[in-house]
Formats: structure tokens, sequence, C-alpha cells
């Protein structure tokens, strides 16, 4: 039984993980030419992104480059709405992110009350969203939406292959995808019913962990960063 544990106000309340990926493809408009240099600077001389990092672009600035932000979320919302999600999206945290490619984790342990909604920006660069325990790839191209659990493994891979490995990330190539991510609160109950998640299910016998965490058969667990195989917390490599 894999159960995300995650805090409800002032408690923690079990979950289950969903295995529900929601997955689309959005007709947004490119990024201008000059916030994709923009980006190209963050990311060259103000951020170190080294293969499988995934980090935080600045929103507020790249919101003044870009005319058709607003286009882009309304059509995320439009396409959350026809999901079943209204109004979800528009009283959710937003964040520009980037990252060059993504080693296998769960999000669990910092964003377990929450589904991640994505919207990706950048053209296709030969890569995609894994999902190793579900088997479920999706390749990524400006416009690819996707809605999953948090506590779902996943990572960002080249195409082909079949796990998150350095050398597909050469400094002379450009692997980079930009990408908008929400927060969506799983409690919500449009959030819930989407991912068919189930509440307050970890067996009574069950330790009740004191921070947020994803169990497997009652023992806390992390993910393999090469292969998205869950392994014990004690077990994971330094």
């Amino acid at each position: 039984m894999l159960i995300s544990h995650f805090w409800s106000g002032d408690a923690i309340r079990g979950r289950c993980v969903s295995d529900i990926v929601l997955s689309g493809m959005l007709d947004v408009p490119a990024p201008p030419a000059r916030l994709l240099a923009d980006w190209e600077r963050e990311i060259s001389s103000r951020m170190v992104l080294e293969p499988g990092d995934v980090e935080t672009m600045p929103l507020p600035r790249a919101r003044v480059r870009w005319p058709d932000y607003t286009r882009c979320v309304q059509a995320v919302s439009d396409w959350t709405c026809a999901r079943g999600l209204p109004g979800v999206l528009a009283a959710s945290d937003v964040a520009l992110m980037a990252c060059r490619g993504a080693r296998y984790h769960h999000d669990g342990a910092q964003y377990g009350g929450a589904a991640f909604c994505n919207l990706f920006l950048s053209e296709d660069k030969g890569l995609d969203l894994h999902f190793p325990s579900l088997g479920h790839r999706i390749p990524l191209s400006r416009g690819t939406a996707v809605i999953f659990d948090t506590g779902q493994p996943h990572g960002v891979i080249q195409r082909g292959s079949n796990g998150f490995d350095v050398a597909d990330f050469p400094p002379d190539q450009d692997c980079v995808q930009i990408f908008l991510t929400w927060e969506l609160p799983i409690e919500d109950a449009h959030v819930a019913r989407a991912l068919k998640v189930v509440f307050d299910v970890a067996p009574s016998t069950s330790s009740q962990p004191h921070a947020e965490e994803v169990q497997l058969n009652g023992e806390r667990v992390a993910v393999c960063a090469d292969s998205g195989c869950w392994c014990r917390v004690d077990c994971e490599p330094e």
C-alpha cells in the first residue's frame, strides 16, 4: 500500500497516491524572442543548472516581457475546467521553472497536499516526462499540459532511454525545458475526484509520521534517482 502523508491544517493526514496522469496538447504561442534570450541569460549566468536539476525562474520579470502570458494561463484554465476542475487553477500558486532533464523523484515530502499541473513552454528537445511505476511517457514540447500526483515518481529523461543518465545531457546540447507549474490542492473535491484520491486510508496499526512523507507498506520510501524505483530511505544512495 502506497500512502502519502501530508499536512492538513495542523494534523498529518494519509491518502492514497494516485496512478492517474492527465495530459493534453494545448495551443499556446511561442514565447517571444526577447523572453527566450532573457531565460537563456538567466540560466547561463545566474544559475547552475546541472543535468537533472529543476530550479525556479523569476516569473514577475518574465511576465513583463511576455504579452501572451495571460493567453497561456487561460489555455490551461480552459483545459482544467474541461476535466472537471473549475476555478481550481485560479486559486492555486503558480511558479516558473527550468529543468535540464530531471532525476527521478517524488515531491510528496514537500508537496504531499498538492497535485502538480504543468504547462511546458519549450520546443521539442527529445525529452519525455516519465512515470516509471506506471510505464507512462509523455513527449515534451510546447503546449504539453499534465496533471499528476506529487507522490508519484517521475523524471525527465531522453526519449528512447530507460532511465536518467547524466551523459544524455551534454553541456554543448540545449536540453533545458521551461514550464509553468501550479500546486492544485489535493483536498479540493474536484482535484480529488479527477485523480480518484482516497483519504484516511492508513491502517490503524501503522505508525503516524510527524512530517510529510510517502510510505510503502508502512515504511518511509524514497526514489532511486537513476531508475525511478522505490527504495527504503535507509537504503537510498547518498
